[in-house]
């Protein structure tokens, strides 16, 4: 059955989103919890869909953010330049292409060098405007991230429909008051407003005063 969501403007997380990662964050984030002893199912439940820095300190509560910043501006450019195993999400660059002639944004929790790199390795367009870590004082499960997009964009958040993937990011997109679109086998029990395995299964079709998004 078809599952149809009006919208004026749609916000696309990146990582696991439009383009699958997985790999190359769990190897490094790993590393880095490794000399920690830190359990690697915590890491791996806390670090998607956060900045790093935020990451760091969930998971060392006790130790100066100071710290985190500098860790995570060496973990950023690590990022950056180890894209071996970055895809594309299956449908991500035929989803970008169908969103174009109307407002659309990537809202990443990476800062603009990794999110070019790892787009740019994926063979993914970036859009126009992309909301990066630069743009923000507050990471995912905030809300700003998506809020400034749909008020660059001129979009009331209530027409804006989000994509993610990640548990903080969906949280995010609700406290904007936005639907979203869970991407991915995990995404479902984080209650988005809709769940498909991947981008495949969603296509845009035009309206007097928007677009559909029509998911099966």
């Amino acid at each position: 059955m078809t599952e149809i969501l009006h919208a004026r403007a749609a916000l696309l997380d990146m990582d696991g989103t439009l383009v699958d990662s997985t790999a190359v964050v769990e190897r490094l984030w790993l590393a880095w919890a490794e000399p920690h002893g830190i359990d690697p199912e915590t890491v791996l439940r806390t670090v998607h869909g956060r900045q790093g820095h935020q990451s760091m300190a969930i998971l060392l509560p006790e130790r100066d953010h100071a710290i985190n910043l500098r860790e995570n501006e060496v973990m950023l450019a690590t990022e950056a330049s180890d894209v071996d195993g970055v895809i594309g999400i299956p449908g991500a660059e035929d989803l970008l292409a169908a969103l174009e002639p109307f407002p659309h944004a990537v809202v990443t929790s990476a800062n603009v060098a990794l999110m070019t790199a790892r787009m740019g390795q994926a063979g993914l367009t970036v859009p126009e405007l992309a909301v990066t870590a630069e743009n923000v004082s507050a990471s995912k499960p905030d809300p700003e991230g998506f809020l400034l997009a749909a008020r660059t964009l001129g979009i009331d958040p209530a027409d804006c429909v989000v994509f993610e993937d990640s548990g903080a990011g969906i949280q995010a997109a609700h406290a904007a008051g936005m639907r979203v679109i869970g991407i991915g086998p995990h995404a479902g029990a984080h209650a988005p407003t809709a769940h498909v395995d991947d981008l495949t299964h969603v296509a845009v079709v035009p309206t007097d005063d928007g677009f559909e998004l029509r998911i099966n």
